[in-house]
């Protein structure tokens, strides 16, 4: 047994594991560089660097297979391995123990990574002035949003995520008196209006807006300023009687949820982009966008923004700007743009659980070269002395 995990840990802490998995790492950077000539950079962050292996499939869908590992795997054996060397290879003894803080840096560095692409979560804060919003927006996931309209009352809603949406069943909930069937998932669709020249002649849904548009489904878009229209057309199924009262057809690009009625209670249905709500809120004071003179070019961008936080009894007036996020709560803002028309700002919200990590790890990487390198230094002046003394 002993025997055995010597061979095992011997095997990790190899440098030709080492060498493959640089090696790997040069390949899997260039196949993704060249992929986003038809993904976009967000796709292919997805399938090949936050993955533990990429995936062939053929061209009918019918199977696929795994042709390469992922970031997260060769940054997994990166961590494997350089763990086991630092068990195996290096003299626990302080002549060395530099080298040892060195490696312990580089491990720290190599975990937060992958901590990182596991449990880091981007989304972004659209705001107007004078708007006050507690939640920010993923652009990358849509999701379902029932609500069921009570005047006078706080509404209570029912999210259902897109990736639900996309195995297109049915689905339903303990609150609701209906079931939601999806009978169609679009992750990008061109809807255009009944009737116009070389336009769609069939209705996408029986229902609200869907029954005056027709969809077309498209290729998502590889270029990162298109955003897809994703759409869905769902079927509302009362749990009492069981019969269909129709299509709706939702899409991120219709601005209002649509009505309807179950048993006597008002509905809306509305397919919007995943939020993330906070316990606190940000109100847009003001925006500043400047441009250099004659030119398009951004010069700088600057959003002042009020934050409210009855449950800590905060409330303070913040200003970010370029390089000047503003962090709360585990949340980091960073000025990422403006609104097409000019009326307000566009903050990006990061939420890191290891975003300390590379700081610690520079700074114990940067301790452990100085002493080894002072080490070092101190014996060498001593032979020195030793060398030269009469």
């Amino acid at each position: 047994m002993k025997k055995a995990l010597r061979r095992l840990l011997g095997t990790l802490a190899s440098l030709r594991l080492t060498v493959v998995c640089l090696s790997t790492a040069l390949v899997l950077v260039l196949a993704g560089t060249l992929a986003q000539v038809n993904l976009n950079p967000v796709e292919v962050q997805r399938l090949y660097f936050q993955s533990w292996l990429i995936w062939w499939s053929e061209p009918s869908g019918s199977f696929s297979l795994p042709v390469f590992p992922g970031g997260h795997l060769i940054g997994a054996a990166l961590l494997l391995n350089l763990f086991a060397a630092h068990i195996s290879r290096f003299v626990w003894r302080w002549s060395k123990a530099g080298i040892q803080l060195t490696h312990l840096g580089l491990i720290i560095i190599l975990a937060g990574g992958l901590a990182t692409d596991l449990f880091s979560v981007t989304s972004h804060m659209y705001l107007r002035q004078g708007e006050t919003k507690n939640y920010s927006d993923d652009d990358e996931r849509s999701e379902l949003a029932v609500t069921e309209l009570t005047p006078g009352e706080t509404n209570p809603v029912i999210a259902i995520p897109s990736e639900v949406l996309a195995a297109c069943g049915s689905t339903s909930h303990q609150t609701l008196p209906f079931k939601v069937v999806v009978k169609g998932f679009y992750p990008n669709a061109d809807l255009q209006m009944l009737g116009q020249e070389k336009g769609p002649t069939v209705a996408a849904a029986s229902n609200g807006a869907g029954a005056q548009v027709g969809l077309k489904p498209l290729q998502p878009f590889a270029d990162m300023n298109r955003r897809n229209k994703t759409s869905a057309v769902v079927e509302i199924i009362p749990n009492k009687d069981g019969k269909s009262l129709g299509t709706w057809l939702v899409s991120v690009a219709m601005d209002q949820a649509q009505n309807f009625e179950v048993d006597g209670r008002h509905w809306s249905l509305e397919l919007r982009l995943a939020r993330y709500y906070k316990d606190y809120s940000l109100s847009l004071v003001s925006f500043t966008h400047e441009i250099y003179p004659g030119t398009e070019i951004p010069k700088n961008f600057s959003s002042k923004v009020i934050l409210t936080d009855p449950k800590n009894h905060e409330t303070r007036q913040v200003q970010i700007y370029m390089n000047h996020p503003l962090r709360y709560l585990g949340d980091t803002y960073y000025q990422s743009g403006f609104q097409s028309d000019d009326s307000g700002t566009i903050l990006q919200v990061v939420r890191n659980p290891s975003a300390q990590a590379p700081y610690i790890s520079c700074i114990i990487v940067a301790l452990g070269l100085l002493m080894q390198f002072t080490y070092h230094l101190v014996a060498f002046a001593r032979r020195t002395r030793k060398a030269t003394a009469p």
